[in-house]
């Protein structure tokens, strides 16, 4: 991992934990979140909707928007806001809508498992925008705009991830 990765990791991991402790989020034992990191995060279904409804601050967004091969532009897309919209959320710190939320947490799903199955993001992003013929001939990326279509992309990364190639 490089540098700049790994700096970037202990950020994620240091912004999700403040996020967590702030709003008062508890783990499903009961218990308070303590340290919690990034990846461990994204493996835990009821902090991620308990986020989710109390919305994603921009500064957690803006350290996910970093880890993606997505530019600000596809940000806006997924998120259904103009670029504009996205500079506003950055000037006021406020936090996104519920269903905004979801769809940051779905684009760190999406990017964690890619990388994970690419091992590089430059690799990752060249997969996103080549057409495929398991899923319809359609860029990944297109699919990314609903749930069902994350659904799939995240199924052929798993495929992939187990040398079954259609």
């Amino acid at each position: 991992m490089t540098d700049i990765k790994i700096k970037r990791s202990l950020k994620l991991d240091r912004e999700i934990s403040l996020i967590l402790k702030r709003f008062k989020i508890q783990h499903k034992s009961g218990s308070a979140v303590g340290n919690i990191t990034y990846s461990e995060f994204l493996t835990d279904p009821i902090l991620m909707i308990t986020l989710i409804k109390e919305g994603i601050p921009y500064s957690l967004f803006s350290l996910i928007k970093d880890t993606t091969p997505l530019s600000e532009t596809d940000w806006a897309i997924y998120l259904d806001i103009s670029t504009k919209s996205l500079q506003r959320y950055k000037e006021s710190s406020r936090r996104f809508k519920p269903m905004q939320s979801e769809k940051i947490i779905e684009m760190a799903e999406v990017t964690s498992i890619g990388v994970d199955v690419f091992g590089k993001e430059e690799r990752f992003r060249l997969w996103l925008e080549t057409p495929n013929f398991a899923l319809g001939r359609q860029k990944p990326k297109e699919l990314l705009m609903d749930s069902y279509g994350k659904e799939l992309v995240i199924g052929e990364l798993i495929r992939i991830n187990h040398g079954i190639l259609v």
